[in-house]
This record gives C-alpha cells, sequence and structure tokens, in this order.
C-alpha cells in the first residue's frame, strides 16, 4: 500500500488497520510516560541509597527537560525524512536503551546521561504520533484518533506508581528501569511486524529527503506560529498538574502522602476521559457537516470554558470539590490538546507534519520548563495557590485567542505539497 497521502491531505491506508494502528499508539505514548515518571517515584529511594542532593536531582531532572525540548525539533525534521515506520522505531529504541541504562549507572553523571538520551528518544513521540494519525485517519477521525492515543499519557501516570512498588519490592530498584525500557522493544516488535504483515512501507529515503520540508518552508508561516504559542501557553498548564497538585492538595487539606492518592488519581482518570471526550466533539462536529476548522475550534473553545473552574479550587473548604473542578480542568485540558494537535495534520500536509508539531512542541516544553520557576516565585510572595489556578484558568482563553488571530479562517492554510499558499473553500 502507499504511504504517502494525495495533496488534499486524506490517507490512502487500508481502513481496516486503522483502530489497531491507533491502539499501538495509545501503548506506546503509555510506555513513554511511564519510562520518563520512573524517576520521579523512586527519588526518595535513590536519594537514600546514592546520596544525591536536592541539586543533584534537580540536574538529572533539567537534563531530560533540555534534552526532551531540544529533541523535539531534531526529531520532528527526522521523522517528516525517515517516516514513522523506521524513525519511530529507531526513536522508542533509542529511549528504552537509555530508560535501561539507568539500571547500569552509579554516580549523578551517569544518571544525567541517560536521562538525555532518555529525552531525546521521547521527544518523537508526539511528532511521530501525529504524523502517524495524518497517515492513517481521515480529518473526520483524526482528534478522536489522538484524543485516544493521548490519553495514553494519563494511563502512564496512572499505573506506574502501582506496578513500581511491587517490582522494587520483589526485583530491586535497578530491575524498575530495565523492564519499563524493556516494554518499547516489545512495541517496536508489535510495530515492524504490523508493517510487515499489511506489507505498509515508507517511501524511500530519496523520496522523503527530496519532498520533505525544510525550516525555510515550515517557520513562515502563521499557522506555525499559532500552534508553537497555543502550545507554551497550555502545555505547562498540565505539567502545573503533574508536578504541583501533591503540594497543592497537602497544603490546602492537609492531606498525607496514602491519602493523596485516591484525589489523583481520580485528577487523572477524568484527564485520561478528557482526552477522548474531547476528540470525540469536533469529530462529531465534522460528521454532521461542520468545516473541519470550525469543529477544531468549536472543541477548543469549550474545553477553554471548562478549564475555568479551576478558579475557585483554592477558596473551597474540602478536598472533592476541588478535585472536581481541577478534574474537569485536566480533562478539559487533554481535550484541548487531542484538537490542537490535530489543527497540524488539517493545516499542513504529511510531508510537514512532524516539523511542525515538534517545532510547537518544543516551545510547550520550554513553557514547562519556565513553570516551575514561575509557580514558585507565586506561591514564594502569596502564599496562595488562588494566582496559580487563576492563571491556569484562563490560559486557554488566551491561547485560543492568539490562535484565531495568527490562523484566521482556512480550514487548511492552503499549504501544497509544493510548498504554495493557496485558497481553499472551507473558512471559520
Amino acid at each position: 500500500m502507499p504511504g504517502a497521502a494525495p495533496a488534499g491531505g486524506e490517507p490512502v491506508r487500508d481502513p481496516r488497520h486503522r483502530w489497531s494502528v491507533c491502539a499501538l499508539l495509545f501503548a506506546i505514548t503509555t510506555i513513554n510516560y511511564m519510562d520518563r515518571q520512573l524517576i520521579g517515584l523512586l527519588k526518595p529511594l535513590l536519594q537514600g541509597r546514592l546520596g544525591w542532593s536536592e541539586i543533584d536531582y534537580g540536574n538529572i531532572v533539567l537534563a531530560f527537560q533540555a534534552a526532551y525540548a531540544v529533541g523535539l525539533v531534531a526529531s520532528g525534521w527526522a521523522l517528516d525524512r525517515l517516516g514513522t515506520r523506521r524513525g519511530f522505531s529507531i526513536a522508542a529504541a533509542l529511549w528504552s536503551v537509555a530508560a535501561m541504562a539507568h539500571a547500569l549507572t552509579r554516580g549523578v553523571p551517569g544518571f544525567i546521561a541517560a536521562r538525555f538520551g532518555l529525552g531525546l528518544g521521547e521527544s518523537a513521540n508526539f511528532p511521530a504520533a501525529i504524523k502517524v494519525v495524518a497517515e492513517w485517519f481521515p480529518r473526520n477521525e483524526r482528534a478522536l484518533a489522538t484524543g485516544i492515543f493521548n490519553a495514553g499519557s494519563t494511563v502512564g501516570a496512572l499505573i506506574t506508581p502501582l506496578l513500581v512498588p511491587f517490582i522494587v519490592a520483589t526485583c530491586g530498584w535497578r530491575m524498575a528501569f530495565v523492564l519499563t525500557g524493556a516494554l518499547g522493544f516489545v512495541w517496536i516488535a508489535l510495530w515492524l511486524g504490523l508493517h510487515a504483515a499489511w506489507k505498509v512501507r515508507d517511501r524511500p529515503d530519496a523520496v522523503h529527503a527530496a519532498n520533505a520540508s525544510g525550516w525555510r518552508d515550515v517557520l513562515p508561516h502563521r499557522a506555525t506560529w499559532a500552534f508553537a504559542l497555543a502550545k507554551f501557553l497550555t502545555d505547562p498548564i498540565w505539567w502545573l498538574y503533574l508536578f504541583w497538585l501533591p503540594d497543592f492538595f497537602a497544603r490546602q487539606f492537609h492531606l498525607d502522602l496514602q491519602s493523596l492518592s485516591l484525589p489523583t488519581a481520580a485528577v487523572y482518570l477524568a484527564a485520561g476521559f478528557g482526552s477522548v471526550a474531547g476528540g470525540a466533539i469536533s469529530s462529531w462536529l465534522i460528521g454532521r457537516g461542520v468545516a473541519v476548522y470550525r469543529a477544531r475550534k468549536a472543541a477548543m473553545l469549550l474545553c477553554a470554558l471548562a478549564v475555568t473552574p479551576v478558579w475557585f479550587a483554592p477558596f473551597v473548604t474540602h478536598p472533592w470539590p476541588a478535585v472536581a473542578m481541577i478534574g474537569l480542568a485536566a480533562a478539559a485540558h487533554q481535550g484541548w490538546s487531542a484538537n490542537l494537535l490535530t489543527t497540524v495534520s488539517d493545516m499542513f500536509p504529511q510531508r510537514m507534519v512532524s516539523s511542525v508539531t515538534g517545532f510547537g512542541s518544543m516551545f510547550g516544553a520550554v513553557g514547562g520548563m519556565l513553570v516551575a520557576w514561575g509557580v514558585a516565585h507565586l506561591l514564594q510572595l502569596s502564599g496562595s495557590y488562588a494566582p496559580v489556578f487563576f492563571v491556569a484558568g484562563g490560559a486557554y482563553l488566551a491561547a485560543l485567542a492568539v490562535f484565531h488571530a495568527l490562523a484566521p479562517g482556512r480550514a487548511r492554510q492552503g499549504l501544497s505539497e509544493a510548498g504554495a499558499v493557496h485558497s481553499t473553500s472551507e473558512h471559520a
């Protein structure tokens, strides 16, 4: 079967197999989050056994974040040239080796090197997955497919704390890195086996190299910057929930470590549901004749509005109303992300999808690096989470306004396979 899509952007893969592909994307996204989350779960144990200081741990985390930000740009560029079959396999192999390499290290420099390799490899997951969705799914199903695989991030965040204590208790902390890393190689075998069984091949390297876009093709377009700035404004909110939610519950409601598990799990469960539901909204609208770009923005607006009740979370006196507000906000974030990510394949041809996704996601990663600094200073100045959640509640409406201003009226920006810009008939 041919691996390219026509200029109009509709995939020509066999539609009977596309949901199996989506299941594999869900699985690798789950593995991706398991590998990246493991170091945080093992931090207290490793600090005690290996004598890390807080600065040592901060440097280890920073190595991952820096490599992830740089890798997003590089991996997007590489995937548009290598294709998803081989490019995704190489990336998964790189981060799986890096994850397993943690088990061989004894000092801080070794962990920094392993985290750097992990960040480089894991950065390819979302650019590759979005490109795969563009290759396999028609536009009316892309946001739903993206929402499904994106839910793997919350599933990974849920199951890792359940599995790791058992692995550590029975096999030791080193084996936890080995076993979670090995899952990536199992996935690679399934991924390559799928392509072999269905006789699906990427286009030859020479064709990829000739057709793939350079940065001079990607950067001048307003749609590229619309996506990048929307990611910069909203991705940090997800990192806020991941890294600061336990502290909020502990400060606000005086919950201990054991009591935190159920409220935190409830937020993650809501986020997983929101990822699928948010993607389904725009797919449902498109199926009923709404223009693609209008359907995406309608879903994004609904999600942006659903976030706003989080403004009141710091003012309630019982944890479960706060859990409901934050869970709704986390669900809305994932629904927002499913639609925002899908706009790339709506507005750009397949040869540019990974490059644009990687470039924009790099902005989101930089925003994630800045959010810890910003939250720390807001808490230091105010002693309250109220200003933190005020920013979180308004970020999506601001991002949607920026997105609309930069990419106001086209279902596609008309970026043809030749790279020229032309008008289309669909308007927001």
